[in-house]
Parts: C-alpha cells; structure tokens; sequence
C-alpha cells in the first residue's frame, strides 16, 4: 500500500549549530562531499523534521562543507549547486519527503514516487542528484523488489566493486539496516 501523500508544510527544519546571517529561514547543515568516502559512524545527520532527532558522530576534520538547506520559497529560488544548477521543485520535494525517513528505516523509489507524485524513475534522478546527502538520506531508498539499489548513480552490477554502493551499505548498516550476501534487505519491517 503507497504511503500517503505529505503536506510539506507540516515539517520544519532545523539546523545543527548555526544560523545563516542573512537570512533566518535558512539552517546550517553539514554535508559531506562527492568525493570522498567517510566512515558511516562518522557522519551527522542534522537536518530532519521538527520532533524527530537523528544523531551520529561528526565528519573528521577537512572532508566536510557547510552548506545551508534552504526551507523556504525564496531561499530555494536562488539556491544553485556547487556546478551552478537550479533545483527543480521536484526535487526539493523529493528531498523534503527524504528527511521524514527515521534512521533505521527504509522505503522503495516508488514509495518516495508515490509519497510526492512523479515515478519511480524520476524520483532516482532526484536521488542521484542530491546536493545534500549524507544528511538528506537518498541512501534510505532501495529497489521495490528489495535489493538495495544505487547510490549516486552506481548500480550493483554483480561484477566488480561499487564504492558508492558499499557506502550506501555501510551507512544503512550503521542504521541497523542489513541486507543480504546478494544484496537483499534481510528486515522486511523496516520498510515504510
């Protein structure tokens, strides 16, 4: 059964330590680059919805960027990537819906698809995407068939190694979210 539609509006988002100056809407967040590949237990997860906490330790020194997570229409007009590019209104949904997933849970593309409206595909592309993750939790999405799926764009193959998918692993291990030799999700009831 999909999960039912959010009211986006009903979330508030908070920051870890500090304001932005310039505008009070805006909350810091922590946000790990692209290319580095930290250890899961070391990573801060900051920004969630009002009455929810999702804790972990800090990034070590020198792989972290402080980046705000803008929660309001203004801020996210002129929001821009670290290539320059916008971020559509659907992907700011997308990643709205991800920071309601508690640590420890999971849910399929086509749940985020069907929670925010568009398909399943779509909602991957907004995941692969993510300007915002670890701490917007793209890694707490998996295939519908259970499989634990891609991570910025790398999809198990079945040969070789997968760096980015191993991290997707690690850090939904240290959630308590296992999965199988061949990559299926071995707790069913911890799927949204």
């Amino acid at each position: 059964m999909p999960p039912e539609r959010l009211e986006l509006e009903k979330f508030r988002f908070m920051g870890s330590l500090s304001r932005n100056q310039d505008d009070a809407s805006n909350r810091q967040v922590t946000v790990t680059q692209r290319n580095t590949s930290p250890s899961p237990s070391k990573i801060a997860v900051v920004a969630t919805p009002s009455g929810t906490t999702n804790t972990g330790g800090v990034e070590p020194i020198g792989t972290q960027s402080a980046v705000d997570y803008p929660s309001d229409n203004k801020s996210r007009a002129h929001y821009r990537t670290s290539t320059g590019k916008r971020l559509t209104p659907y992907q700011w949904k997308v990643y709205d819906y991800l920071l309601t997933i508690p640590r420890g849970r999971i849910t399929t593309y086509k749940g985020v698809a069907a929670a925010v409206g568009g398909s399943p595909r779509s909602a991957g592309t907004a995941l692969r995407n993510n300007p915002f993750s670890p701490q917007v939790p793209c890694h707490r999405v998996i295939a519908s068939d259970l499989f634990i799926g891609g991570f910025f764009g790398e999809w198990v193959k079945g040969n070789g190694e997968q760096p980015r998918v191993d991290q997707k692993r690690a850090l939904l291990a240290d959630e308590g979210v296992t999965f199988d030799e061949k990559g299926y999700l071995l707790r069913r009831g911890l799927l949204l």
